[in-house]
């Protein structure tokens, strides 16, 4: 029998809000094995198997085939998935995880606070020092393409897999796009998000992947699951 395959956060405070936006609708999921292992059972729906998995995980399983549905945040899918909207179906937005993608700067930048401060900035940086201004960022897809459609030019994008707030105080970039909830981090590393810096507003989000093995049965799944979860 073909069963319907969900993807949901292994750990911390995605799983835990995760299995209780599922269970406040009838469907209870839980961990089946130590903190270790990643199984996990479904009940309330008949034909569902959990799959846990790291959040920036999901995106790639839901595309490759290995999960049906998957719930992680809308940042991550935007990120990883070349043409998402071709690749994955918003089924719900789930109400929690939120966080802002933002670029920010030195907060000493005193003539600094829009994007177009921000290009400008840029080209006499690169005047002055003979390289791009520095932004340091996980997320190079969704920043590459807003500060093209802003106009942005002369900028290079830093990989940055650590803290990324530290990065300016560090000397390893002038700038940096991260995700945000407060903005208080940010502002103790003493940068400023500028005003029109918003790139994204991220929250958890469960996904259907429109490709992969759907079969009558899984389908049939699917369906039951919606009704119980009034999607």
């Amino acid at each position: 029998m073909s069963v319907l395959k969900l993807g949901v956060p292994s750990k911390g405070r995605l799983m835990e809000k995760t299995f209780d936006w599922f269970g406040a609708r009838g469907v209870t999921l839980r961990r089946t094995g130590s903190e270790r292992e990643y199984a996990g059972a479904v009940e309330g729906v008949d034909g569902m198997e959990l799959h846990l998995l790291s959040a920036g995980e999901i995106p790639a399983a839901l595309t490759d085939g290995r999960i049906h549905l998957g719930v992680t945040g809308t940042d991550l899918v935007r990120e990883k998935v070349a043409g998402w909207e071709q690749r994955v179906e918003e089924l719900a937005l789930l109400g929690f995880g939120q966080a802002n993608l933002v670029i920010a700067v030195p907060a000493c930048w005193a003539d600094v606070d829009t994007l177009d401060d921000l290009d400008a900035a840029a080209s006499a940086f690169r005047e002055a020092h003979g390289h791009r201004l520095r932004i340091a960022t996980k997320y190079h897809r969704l920043v590459r393409d807003f500060l093209r459609q802003a106009g942005v030019a002369d900028y290079a994008l830093i990989d940055s897999q650590g803290a990324t707030e530290g990065t300016v105080k560090n000397e390893t970039a002038e700038a940096v796009a991260d995700i945000t909830s407060t903005g208080d981090t940010l502002r103790a590393n003493h940068l400023k998000i500028l005003e029109d810096g918003l790139i994204h507003r991220s929250q958890a989000t469960l996904f259907r992947a429109r490709g992969g093995d759907w079969r009558p049965e899984t389908r049939a799944t699917l369906a039951t699951l919606c009704e119980k979860l009034d999607i």
